[in-house]
């Protein structure tokens, strides 16, 4: 592990120490929200619900989910409360909503904006791991057997300091628990259905709320869809890894016709597959202190880059790279989000079982094979490597997404994401039955990619429950014109899944 990881990691578990210590005001005992002045963000309001931590046992204790509310601008107009998620996993939707995270003005003028902090979250009741577990030097890549065997041992001892240090609900974070807690927020808001825009991991909330709840469902947007039915590791990191390798195909041809581009006028390709060979000898180095930059640093600060998508850094970073000068990129590593809940409720989601450094090493040359610039998806290799040796079971595996009763519901994708791939959105829209809008660019988060088309059509939806037409396509907005530039809804500021 790098210093710069370790660094990372430390600031996460200060992170979640520090948050552990704010509480929101609490639920009433009428079932719902006590909302009371936010002390951290004015004009927004707090409040909590109060959830069974076990819903199968719902007398075996509580746990809290922290909410934040910015009421409609216009209550005349007022349709009622959407409920917001970011993803992650473990992405707080409170605290987004607290930072500004908004849809478009026509949306936050019709309905209460309310974002929650998923159990284990934010300042929900926390999911707490050891410090010392966290920071513990491990392969993120084995070469061996043996050096899987160590990583499965940090994710085992990492696994139990959750489990000891945070109680049951350490073994209660997936995601059929989060979209019941959601039926919960639903009541205690007074809403007889559910209005929901979730992004990313926040899709598959909102996919198993309508398998549970379909009437229960007023309109849900899921935009940048999880693909829940994947069985195997190698499915999930092959077509993470086909998806980010085609997205640097898209960079690549953007840096060949845009003079402004830093990159203009040479192989980008060629350049970034020399600065991998380096990497891959230890010889790519932060020139600020002198630590290795890793091939899945390397992808991971390229992966970073395709989210806004961020191509103008992106060139800049690996021009540094090649001049030796580097910072740009050592800004860009510190932007690189790190969780300490993303297992707790990954693993309890997804049965993807490595069972040797064969097996892995494996699919990773695989993979390699098919993203001979970016060789990895660094946030799927993670994903799954995370899991190996997790010690809790996965109470909520895949399956095809199956929703009977429920009003169509909405769901968006960039054809060129670099998270959750285009194909994905494409297999839970065909299994579920729904509208599939397209928007024709690039980056994670299509609501938020400056499409009036995209934006038009979900608010249209929202409000009305009207769908666009099967097989609707918004066309791309170029990164850099004016148009990419002018002012819209805020995304959240990060997005894992």
């Amino acid at each position: 592990m790098t210093g710069v990881n370790q660094r990372l990691l430390t600031a996460a578990a200060v992170t979640a120490v520090l948050g552990s210590l704010l509480t929101a005001a609490p639920a009433s005992a009428a079932g719902t929200v006590d909302w009371r002045p936010c002390a951290d963000a004015p004009g927004v309001d707090c409040g909590t619900v109060t959830v069974p931590l076990d819903w199968a046992h719902p007398d075996g204790g509580t746990t809290t989910i922290a909410l934040a509310r910015r009421t409609a601008t216009d209550p005349q107009a007022r349709i009622g409360s959407i409920l917001m998620d970011p993803g992650g996993p473990g992405g707080a939707g409170a605290g987004e909503v607290k930072g500004g995270w908004s849809l478009s003005a026509e949306i936050t003028k019709r309905f209460d904006t309310v974002g929650f902090d998923p159990r284990g979250v934010g300042d929900s009741a926390h999911i707490a791991c050891g410090l010392a577990e966290l920071i513990a030097d491990h392969p993120q890549v084995p070469r061996n057997q043996a050096e899987f065997d160590q990583l499965a041992q940090y994710n085992r001892k990492l696994g139990e300091s959750c489990n000891r240090i945070t109680g049951p609900l350490a073994q209660f974070a997936g995601t059929k628990s989060v979209a019941r807690d959601m039926d919960a927020i639903r009541a205690a808001l007074g809403e007889p259905k559910l209005t929901y825009y979730g992004v990313s991991y926040g899709t598959l909330m909102g996919q198993q709320y309508a398998e549970l709840f379909p009437d229960k469902v007023r309109a849900l947007v899921l935009d940048s869809n999880m693909d829940h039915s994947q069985y195997t590791a190698w499915e999930f990191l092959h077509s993470e890894t086909q998806s980010v390798q085609a997205e640097f195909r898209e960079f690549a041809a953007w840096c060949d016709r845009t003079p402004s581009c830093a990159l203009h006028g040479r192989d980008v390709s060629a350049l970034t597959r020399e600065l991998q060979d380096k990497a891959a000898r230890g010889e790519l180095k932060d020139p600020h202190s002198g630590e290795a930059i890793t091939p899945l640093d390397l992808a991971s600060i390229i992966q970073g880059s395709f989210y806004g998508p961020g191509w103008d850094r992106l060139a800049t970073v690996l021009e540094s790279f090649v001049d030796g000068t580097a910072a740009a990129a050592a800004k860009l590593r510190d932007d690189i989000p790190v969780n300490t809940v993303f297992q707790s409720v990954f693993c309890d989601d997804w049965r993807l079982p490595v069972h040797s450094f064969a097996e892995l090493e494996t699919d990773r040359r695989a993979a390699a094979a098919f993203a001979p610039d970016v060789k990895v998806n660094s946030l799927g290799w993670r994903a799954v490597t995370g899991c190996i040796g997790w010690p809790n079971a996965t109470s909520n595996p895949q399956h095809p997404l199956r929703v009977h009763g429920a009003p169509p519901l909405l769901m968006l994708s960039s054809r060129h994401d670099p998270a959750t791939p285009y194909a994905w959105s494409q297999t839970a829209a065909r299994q579920s039955g729904s509208t599939l809008l397209t928007y024709d660019g690039w980056g994670h988060g299509a609501y938020f990619k400056h499409s009036s088309c995209v934006t038009q059509a979900t608010d249209d939806y929202l409000i009305t429950g009207k769908l666009p037409a099967r097989g609707t396509h918004c066309a791309a907005v170029e990164p850099g014109t004016p148009q990419a530039r002018v002012a819209g809804p805020k995304p959240p500021s990060t997005i894992a899944f």
